[in-house]
């Protein structure tokens, strides 16, 4: 004889914890800095190295801005205090 699984059986749960969306620490281009110390701070900041660093600069300049970092609430906006510390403009907002 043939035991036939009940739906209950075949159902398994699934804890699920409420995940909020990233947020976004966006650099804007705001020709009050050098490249020299966008590159600097942005190293302080997201932990990048020089190149990288340049890259993003280079993109805040020629787009108006750039996303430099994206994860949870405190540390965008811990990025975003590091970065508005010379003057930087910076917004944090949630994608």
């Amino acid at each position: 004889m043939v035991e036939k699984a009940t739906p209950e059986s075949d159902v398994q749960e699934v804890e699920q914890e409420a995940i909020a969306p990233p947020w976004m620490t966006i650099l804007h281009n705001c020709d009050c800095h050098t490249f020299e110390q966008v590159v600097k701070q942005l190293q302080k900041a997201i932990g990048c190295s020089e190149p990288k660093g340049w890259e993003l600069a280079w993109q805040v300049h020629n787009t108006g801005r750039a996303v430099v970092k994206v994860g949870a609430e405190a540390e965008c906006v811990r990025v975003g205090n590091i970065l508005a510390s010379i003057g930087l403009v910076v917004t944090v907002v949630q994608s």
